[in-house]
């Protein structure tokens, strides 16, 4: 599922190629999750400009010159492409002509990418809005492990279960620690590695496919990565299997 750092880069990628075109059509193929009809999204949409495209937690959003937006949930296979003419992708969920016969089409074999129409505002931030305060405060009233308090949507937002094990190596914290066990200097750590981690691995992310808007470039990973036995500290690698898989090593120091 694409984070933080590859929606940062597909959004501003989107924007360079998107931003100023009139909405000519949008087509819904699959989306029952849709929170609107198809007719209402048709109605809303037709004959607006797109004035910018931003990545919102783990979402992309769109925006529209009357102010709507358009929220797009990429989810585990969801993927993006640009086509001129008449899109022949396969697994379309809902696709956006331009006046200018180019458009957008959101793909998904499993059809469980999810378009929403003028999302509800949060207050809960995103990984790189957070401050300090506000992770001691969350992290300080409650047991549960750190890494799960990571990849909450509710507490932070668009960091997934890869960027949480990078960003819990370099604090070197283990990420079984309890929220509430971890000492206030860790929790600093914490967050100069959420900024770090997510800053690097988005100049990564360029570096390799400076267009890319769909899909996940994670070789540069350190220690979320199955072809690396060895963090690079030396320290084996180890993985823990259950709902999703864990990567950490034995220097993060476990607060239980």
């Amino acid at each position: 599922m694409p984070e933080f750092p590859d929606l940062q880069v597909f959004a501003r990628n989107l924007n360079k190629k998107l931003a100023d075109k009139t909405v000519k059509a949008i087509t819904v193929h699959k989306a029952p999750k849709l929170n609107v009809t198809h007719q209402e999204l048709q109605d809303t949409l037709h004959g607006q400009r797109l004035t910018k495209v931003y990545r919102d937690g783990k979402e992309l959003y769109i925006q529209f010159s009357k102010g709507d937006v358009l929220a797009l949930h990429l989810m585990l296979h969801g993927k993006l492409f640009l086509y001129g003419g008449k899109s022949d992708n396969k697994y379309p969920v809902i696709d956006i002509l331009f006046t200018d016969d180019t458009g957008l089409v959101l793909t998904d074999f499993q059809g469980a990418a999810k378009p929403t129409l003028n999302p509800a505002e949060t207050d809960v931030p995103d990984a790189d809005e957070a401050n300090i305060t506000y992770l001691k405060q969350k992290l300080g009233k409650t047991k549960t492990a750190v890494k799960t308090v990571l990849l909450d949507q509710k507490i932070i937002r668009g960091i997934g279960n890869a960027y949480a094990d990078e960003i819990l190596w370099e604090a070197r914290i283990s990420p079984f620690s309890a929220g509430n066990k971890i000492p206030e200097d860790k929790v600093e750590d914490l967050l100069k590695a959420i900024r770090s981690v997510l800053k690097h691995a988005e100049e990564e992310i360029v570096k390799s496919d400076p267009d890319i808007i769909a899909g996940e470039i994670r070789d540069f990973m350190l220690i979320h990565n199955a072809k690396k036995k060895k963090s690079p500290t030396g320290k084996d690698i180890l993985i823990k299997k259950a709902s999703r898989k864990t990567y950490y090593t034995e220097e993060q120091e476990l607060f239980d």
